[in-house]
């Protein structure tokens, strides 16, 4: 009986001393990979250009202030449809009222605030695909009554695509520089374990604020430059070393 403890107390041990050896050997196993970083970015020309413009207009009440403010917007909508942009291509950005002031000298050389009238501000944003017309648009918005260019910029309508390019070409890089690396260790490289994407996104080319402008020369389009849209994308992975 006693050389029968004796031979399980040493299968339990010799047991204990396997099952740690092969839980390192399995770690080891899941512990060879390769990880790499995969970059790829992409120029794209815009396909879209949007503008905003406005108009501040004064007035001696409210109404005829808003009134002067909204005369000119319809034009600025009018001349848009003009250029071929649709209605869900047209949008009001704001619509202000606020009363006016003046500052006037006291005789005793303080400066105060009085009432001047009242100004209302009114601004559309216009999308316009014909880029090569937005110059065109700026100019004639100006001489139908507006006043202020807030901003121009430049975008694609499916942003989504262009990003799915670049992802697809980071992960074309990471498994390139993966393979390089099993290469020169000297190692056969497996497949992807693992794969992560990094939200990176796209800017705009260009955006350009203004002044209220007016020209008194007729005619002139705005020059413009619509330039690229770089879009970027990062992918980390990671790759298995096969036995």
């Amino acid at each position: 009986m006693r050389r029968l403890l004796h031979r399980a107390a040493a299968a339990s041990l010799a047991l204990a001393l396997a099952i740690p050896a092969l839980a390192d050997d399995d770690k080891a196993k899941h512990e060879s990979r390769i990880v790499v970083t995969g970059r790829a970015r992409a120029e794209t020309p815009p396909d879209f250009a949007s503008v905003e413009i406005g108009i501040e207009a004064k007035g001696a009440t409210p109404a005829a202030a808003l009134d002067g403010a909204s005369n000119v917007v319809r034009a600025l909508i009018a001349l848009s449809a003009g250029f071929g942009v649709g209605e869900s291509d047209i949008g009001t950005t704001a619509v202000t009222l606020t009363q006016g002031t003046r500052e006037v000298r006291q005789p005793d050389g303080s400066i105060t605030e009085k009432p001047d009238g009242y100004r209302a501000a009114n601004s559309l944003r216009v999308r316009l695909a014909d880029m090569g017309k937005l110059g065109e648009l700026m100019r004639k918005a100006l001489d139908s009554g507006a006043n202020r260019i807030e901003g121009v910029a430049f975008g694609l309508k499916d942003p989504n695509a262009a990003e799915a390019t670049v992802q697809v070409a980071a992960m074309k890089d990471a498994m390139a520089q993966a393979g390089r690396l099993a290469e020169a260790a000297g190692v056969k490289l497996g497949p992807p374990l693992s794969i992560q994407t990094t939200p990176q996104g796209g800017g705009m080319p260009m955006a350009m604020a203004a002044a209220p402008m007016r020209s008194k020369r007729p005619g002139v389009p705005v020059p413009l430059a619509a330039g690229t849209i770089e879009t970027s994308a990062e992918v980390s992975a990671s790759f298995a070393i096969l036995p």
